[in-house]
């Protein structure tokens, strides 16, 4: 199964849902959405909408490391998942985390420990890591890495998790001819469930056009 979907609502929740099944909260990143928010957001969501959530910054800011923030933290993060049932949860690491043999330990530690709490847990490198070795670390600890697979390439997993940042960062858009070959990456990979999430500013026109090719 291949889902295409934006990093936060591009447009107006309404207008989205006409489009996609599939959303990655932002609002988790920064602070908990209000009950009222997060009510709308389930009453505007058709049956079988799915809401990834996006971990909250203080768990990258505390090193991945045990504590009271990081546990504060993680405690906010549930009570959103449950409350939108939400199955996935991602978290991205700092860009100035770096990819030292403390690190990787703390991060195969909390990603293990947070994938007793949720169904799907995704980590997402700074670009500074070697992309499979980060994938190593999430796969021991029964998550995954995400990754841009026009940078990257793409792995073997049951779920694969891909977030694409644009081909010259956030402020730039996807022009056809690399649309054109995501679509071939997209269509060669073998997961059973397959996540691809927009995250440049042009992500809604983005997705919609890689759904088009797609032919879904």
């Amino acid at each position: 199964m291949i889902t295409v979907g934006c990093a936060g609502f591009a447009v107006p929740l309404t207008r989205y849902v006409k489009e996609f099944m599939f959303v990655e909260v932002q609002e988790t990143h920064h602070s908990s959405p209000g009950r009222g928010t997060l009510g709308r957001w389930k009453r505007q969501g058709p049956e079988g909408f799915e809401f990834a959530l996006l971990g909250p910054r203080e768990v990258g800011q505390e090193g991945f490391r045990e504590g009271k923030v990081v546990e504060t933290a993680l405690n906010m993060l549930g009570e959103v998942a449950d409350e939108l049932g939400s199955r996935t949860v991602v978290f991205i690491a700092p860009p100035d985390f770096p990819a030292n043999k403390g690190n990787r330990a703390v991060v195969k530690e909390f990603l293990s420990n947070v994938r007793k709490r949720f169904d799907r847990v995704v980590w997402e490198a700074p670009p500074t890591w070697d992309a499979d070795d980060a994938l190593d670390i999430a796969l021991e600890a029964g998550a995954v890495a995400a990754r841009d697979p026009l940078a990257a390439g793409t792995y073997k997993a049951k779920f694969g998790y891909y977030r694409l940042p644009g081909p010259a960062g956030h402020k730039s858009r996807y022009e056809d001819p690399a649309l054109e070959k995501l679509a071939e990456i997209v269509k060669a990979t073998k997961h059973e469930t397959s996540v691809w999430v927009f995250t440049n500013v042009d992500m809604f026109a983005d997705a919609k056009r890689l759904k088009k090719l797609l032919k879904i």
